[in-house]
């Protein structure tokens, strides 16, 4: 779909920047893929060498677009932070994973980028340990329980798992080494109680990347911290609290390392992506940073951290949140709207920009791919022949398809700007729509039915890229509610017919229109068998269901015995 035009214009790009890179280099002014940046001061960002991807991306360390550089050729190393597994997941949750997701497809299905993507479970944690003490549970069956619930909820979005899932409990041993590294490298000490912190001032100013170090705040922990800022690596267990065995005594992780260790654990001492919420940036992203770069030595860990914005309830400032008890579950969100409708409402807005949830701005959504799927309808109708047109300006049809061609690349090449592509392939509709005015008589007119096939087959490219497939009937019409809807109306008509005919059954006058409907009757009810709606004739009245696999074959059986027609 996207082809060799994208892949020339990358290749021109990728010569260049080695171009540059060579002059810089021999200049002496630009880091090569071995040089260390311990010189380097923190808060300074190094756009990295390597390879262009032909995308510029909004860099929450820098605050601006830079180019998207990976370290290795047709490759993105990305690491994620999952989900704290205490509850269920929400919609919050939902639109981050699935707006990285969408990100994640345009790099790989627009730029040729494989992304190799490890996401974190937290499974070990206070909100955790919390919750299993309020069921009396072990706090590990909260933590599966909710951990799958996720990963089902994630599936019925359609968003790509990661390559892999990893949980902090099974990388403890990992976790201690890590902290242990830090400790050697002078930038941790550990307390009388068991408790080991990250030193802040060790690092000087290297602290702050994405907010003042001024203006931070600590958080809280033992008196015995050198600097209110301090964060822990490690905390002593409390009785009835998990722990593990430690150099330090019984305990367990603090929440930033368990990132810093697993990433480092998949990908080395050189990350090419980090991604979470807003919400991720100060203090965890921060303290991950600064922990990494102490335990790896290095000036620059992440080379580019992408933020997605928070999902407010429509009215209120707030987040939608857990703690703040004003969410709504994925498992409730679907059974009002489809998976695909909440990838439209995500594409509508940038991934960087804050949301609102509401029923307008879902039927928005809806709208949008209704007025698709229309589209989709009507071009299938005018190539099979079943609409009559007007002669369609069919140049300006391919122009038009080329030029949306080649805007969807740019807006998704500047910051995976789906609104905007969006816009464009909504754009692209409206004129085949145009085009497509029936008329009552068109014998002899030009058909020009290439091109509306080229314009769905495009758009129906798009929209799996992004994760939409408009194929699913259930989705297209918006929700299964919706086909039941057109079933249980349907019946209702054969229904009444079936009665009238069969009021005059013994009337010999009216054989001649009876029996026509009484088969009619019959054909309507074999033929929406094998696709999965079975209805059944009991005596005057009928009932009806939608069945799956098996059950259709079974239906079919039953009303192989069931002909009115025969009686």
């Amino acid at each position: 779909m996207w082809g060799h035009p994208v892949r020339s214009v990358l290749l021109e790009a990728r010569l260049l920047r080695r171009a540059v890179l060579s002059g810089a280099r021999a200049a002496g002014t630009v880091a090569g893929p071995h040089t260390p940046r311990c010189g380097v001061s923190g808060k300074k960002w190094i756009q990295p060498s390597g390879f262009d991807t032909g995308v510029k991306a909004f860099n929450s360390l820098t605050k601006q677009k830079e180019p998207l550089v990976v370290a290795a050729e047709g490759v993105a190393t990305w690491y994620s932070c999952g989900p704290t597994v205490y509850d269920h997941a929400h919609l919050g949750h939902a639109c981050s994973y699935v707006r990285f997701d969408i990100l994640q497809r345009v790099l790989s299905r627009v730029f040729g980028i494989t992304v190799i993507h490890a996401m974190v479970i937290t499974d070990i944690d206070d909100k955790i340990i919390r919750r299993g003490l309020e069921e009396n549970v072990s706090p590990t069956i909260i933590a599966r329980m909710y951990e799958e619930e996720f990963k089902r909820d994630m599936l019925s979005l359609k968003v790509i798992p990661p390559a892999v899932y990893l949980r902090v409990t099974d990388n403890v041993h990992h976790i201690i080494k890590f902290i242990e590294g830090i400790i050697k490298n002078g930038h941790a000490y550990a307390t009388k109680g068991g408790d080991v912190y990250f030193d802040i001032q060790s690092i000087g100013d290297r602290y702050g990347k994405f907010v003042g170090a001024v203006d931070s705040q600590g958080e809280p922990g033992s008196s015995n911290k050198r600097d209110s800022r301090d964060f822990a690596l490690w905390k002593q267990s409390k009785p009835q609290e998990p722990y593990w065995e430690s150099p330090w005594g019984r305990g367990r992780p603090g929440w930033h390392i368990e990132c810093s260790t697993i990433s480092s654990c998949v990908f080395g001492s050189q990350l090419d992506i980090h991604s979470g919420g807003i919400d991720l940036a100060f203090p965890h992203h921060e303290n991950e940073v600064a922990q990494s770069e102490a335990y790896h030595q290095c000036g620059q860990w992440a080379n580019y951290f992408l933020h997605s914005g928070h999902l407010h309830l429509k009215g209120s400032t707030e987040k939608m949140s857990k703690s703040l008890k004003n969410y709504i579950t994925i498992k409730d969100f679907l059974q009002s709207y489809s998976a695909n409708e909440f990838r439209m409402f995500c594409l509508l807005t940038n991934y960087r920009s804050g949301i609102d949830y509401s029923d307008n701005n879902m039927s928005e959504a809806r709208a949008s791919l209704g007025t698709i799927s229309t589209f989709f309808h009507d071009a299938q109708a005018y190539m099979r022949g079943q609409l009559q047109c007007s002669p369609v300006q069919e140049a300006t049809l391919w122009e038009r398809l080329a030029e949306t061609k080649s805007s969807v690349v740019k807006a998704l090449a500047d910051d995976f700007d789906t609104q905007r592509a969006i816009g464009a392939v909504m754009s692209l509709v409206h004129h085949g729509n145009r085009q497509l005015q029936p008329v009552s008589t068109a014998d002899g007119v030009a058909r020009s039915p290439a091109v509306f096939g080229a314009m769905v087959s495009y758009m129906r490219e798009v929209l799996d890229m992004f994760g939409i497939d408009l194929l699913n009937s259930q989705a297209v019409g918006g929700s299964s509610g919706n086909l039941q809807g057109i079933v249980e109306q349907l019946t209702h008509f054969r229904s009444e017919v079936r009665a009238v005919a069969l009021a005059h059954r013994n009337d010999p006058t009216t054989a001649s229109l009876r029996n026509p409907l009484l088969k009619a009757c019959d054909t309507i009810r074999n033929d929406l068998a094998p696709l999965g709606v079975l209805i059944k004739d009991r005596g005057a009245t009928s009932t009806w269901e939608i069945t799956e696999g098996k059950q259709r074959q079974s239906g079919l059986r039953v009303q192989d015995k069931e002909q009115e027609t025969s009686s």
